[in-house]
């Protein structure tokens, strides 16, 4: 490998919210963090370059955003997902959360229902809810770890106040890359009840077979009318702190609503260091990241294995995409209040809580593998040390 992912970079008194936030979060300081997904790599030589450069003149008022800045996403969907988008379909955006607010905003309005898949990211529950809609749970289904859209749930769950479905794709935290069965699937029940869909593709460059990922617009011209896809080279790139991503809107008249939005909230502006690193990561990234997948893989098989042959209780499928291990603790008979406080007190460990992604992710904790191997050995041993303990 030209990149070296087994480099230790000691991230404690950097702002960093993974590692400088774990007393408030767990209530500890000897807690090992596999949490909040960022990752513990330095970011692609060309984005340091770029950031460097630009930090070197001293003065940092508002951004201008260049052609450049949008070229660079169209060339990188290009490249990626063998997809052709138009400049006119792209704007630019300060994160995908704060999209998500936008589009709620733009597309429903108070007590119109909104359609989310868990278990899935946690901000998808508190938008829709701090924005004044109406939660409808379409869950997936599991079987033996692998997770599955249940379109016939998903077709009975509407009804004449469902104007809106946020799709995951790929899914967090569950790792699926969606079939275009299942997504041409997901998207004939929405054109016939007229549903926007909303896509949130930050994870679309971390597949482990590549060319898997279809993006919602690519389905048919019918899917682009009706979808808002947003992407972003923040957690490929490791690069969330900077805010800077875009939103793919086809249809023109989406595409103004939602920039109304946007103008109604102030938040046309970016971070200037973001539009440098946007424009660097999707130029010149793209030999970093294939290296950098291929150790992200490795990483889930060596939990899965370890898991499978020391702590066979606990599981972990290896992930189709993202650096998001699910691992089912169900197996312990743990959930709840007891599987955090295991997982915190005896284990020494900083995970996701599994129930934060939705009722059904109880006796599940996410964690963030996006790290070096010698972290995960540790973590491992930890894990398995407090459940030997535990069977005494």
């Amino acid at each position: 490998m030209n990149f070296n992912f087994n480099e230790e970079h000691n991230r404690k008194n950097t702002n960093s919210t993974k590692w400088d936030s774990v007393d408030r979060v767990f209530g500890c300081t000897d807690v090992l963090p596999l949490w909040v997904a960022d990752m513990d790599f330095a970011c692609a030589p060309g984005i340091i370059e770029a950031i460097t450069k630009r930090a070197q003149h001293p003065i940092y008022g508002y951004g201008h955003i260049p052609e450049e800045f949008f070229e660079s996403a169209m060339n990188w969907a290009s490249k990626r997902y063998n997809t052709s988008i138009q400049r006119e379909w792209l704007t630019n955006i300060p994160g995908v959360v704060p999209a998500l607010n936008l589009a709620i905003d733009a597309f429903t309005k108070p007590g119109d229902e909104i359609i989310i898949q868990p278990p899935v990211y946690f901000p998808f529950f508190s938008t829709i809810k701090n924005n004044g809609r109406t939660i409808v749970e379409n869950s997936l289904i599991e079987e033996d770890g692998y997770y599955y859209m249940d379109l016939e749930d998903l077709e009975n769950k509407i009804t004449s106040k469902t104007k809106m479905i946020i799709l995951c794709s790929p899914a967090n935290p569950v790792g699926r890359v969606w079939t275009k069965e299942e997504l041409l699937g997901l998207f004939e029940i929405c054109k016939k009840n007229k549903i926007v869909v909303i896509a949130d593709e930050i994870h679309a460059d971390l597949v482990y077979e590549k060319g898997s990922h279809i993006p919602f617009y690519s389905l048919s011209e019918d899917a682009a009318n009706m979808s808002i896809t947003f992407m972003s080279p923040s957690k490929t790139f490791n690069i969330a702190g900077l805010f800077s991503s875009l939103a793919v809107i086809p249809n023109q008249d989406l595409f103004t609503e939602f920039s109304h939005a946007i103008a109604r909230s102030s938040l046309e502006n970016l971070n200037i260091f973001g539009i440098e690193a946007v424009i660097a990561a999707y130029n010149e990234g793209e030999k970093w990241l294939d290296e950098l997948l291929i150790y992200l893989k490795g990483n889930a098989e060596f939990i899965h294995n370890y898991l499978k042959t020391n702590i066979p209780e606990v599981k972990m499928r290896v992930t189709e995409a993202t650096y998001l291990g699910w691992l089912d603790f169900r197996g312990l008979g743990l959930r709840g209040d007891q599987l955090n406080e295991f997982m915190i007190n005896d284990a020494k460990l900083g995970l996701n809580e599994g129930r934060g992604f939705g009722i059904n992710g109880d006796g599940f904790m996410r964690l963030n593998y996006a790290c070096t191997r010698k972290t995960l050995e540790e973590a491992m041993k930890r894990l398995e040390k407090a459940v030997k303990a535990r069977k005494k």
